[in-house]
């Protein structure tokens, strides 16, 4: 090849972003290191005890599960990853998830970070009514319910949302919704007070808006 290489423009919006962590963030973070050293690492046998002596059919919580969530409560290291009520950006919150996955098993829920319950308090967070909030929101964000997730459906290959087959059809005040889901994350959970269901409303419309 012959000729010069040319240097790449320059993109304001990017190369002038700042993605070091803040200053509350790296303090957090500081914190939660020793969380996860003192606490979470320590409980780890008694956790994994549990879950051999019920065997893997059983759901129930590990003791040591609880104990965790109320230690990390008096730390202040709980909803980490709202920022309404942790004051972190979703900036801050990347390192310190990262974190909370040396152990995952214990810390996300230890934290209340865990999948799929963060996404579904976001997604109430921004749309529920006052009625829902205080129905599953508030229960949520103080760790003593838990939802699943239904978005997996048994003939399509559903991680991508334009495959999913399940309709959610507008009758009057009411919604009927017609489809089949299985692999429910969270479902099994004896806490599971609240299931948010993937469907499509408009299988006419465009593929990213049905």
């Amino acid at each position: 090849m012959q000729g010069q290489l040319k240097a790449m423009p320059v993109r304001p919006d990017v190369d002038s972003l700042d993605l070091r962590p803040s200053a509350r963030a790296l303090e957090v973070r500081e914190q939660l290191v020793d969380f996860m050293h003192t606490k979470v690492f320590p409980a780890e046998a008694a956790y994994e005890a549990h879950r051999a002596e019920k065997g893997l059919h059983d759901s129930s919580v590990p003791p040591v599960v609880e104990e965790l969530k109320a230690e990390a409560k008096s730390r202040g290291l709980w909803n980490l990853f709202l920022p309404s009520e942790s004051g972190l950006s979703q900036l801050d919150y990347a390192g310190l998830a990262e974190i909370t996955g040396w152990s995952l098993h214990l810390a996300p829920e230890a934290t209340n970070g865990q999948a799929p319950d963060t996404g579904n308090m976001e997604l109430l967070h921004m749309f529920a009514t006052r009625e829902q909030s205080e129905r599953w929101l508030t229960p949520l964000l103080n760790g003593e319910i838990r939802s699943a997730f239904a978005m997996t459906e048994p003939d399509v290959a559903s991680s991508d949302a334009t495959n999913i087959q399940t309709t959610i059809t507008r009758d009057g005040d009411d919604y009927v919704i017609s489809g089949r889901k299985w692999w429910t994350s969270g479902a099994a959970d004896p806490r599971c007070e609240l299931l948010i269901v993937m469907g499509k409303t408009d299988v006419d419309a465009e593929r990213h808006r049905q």
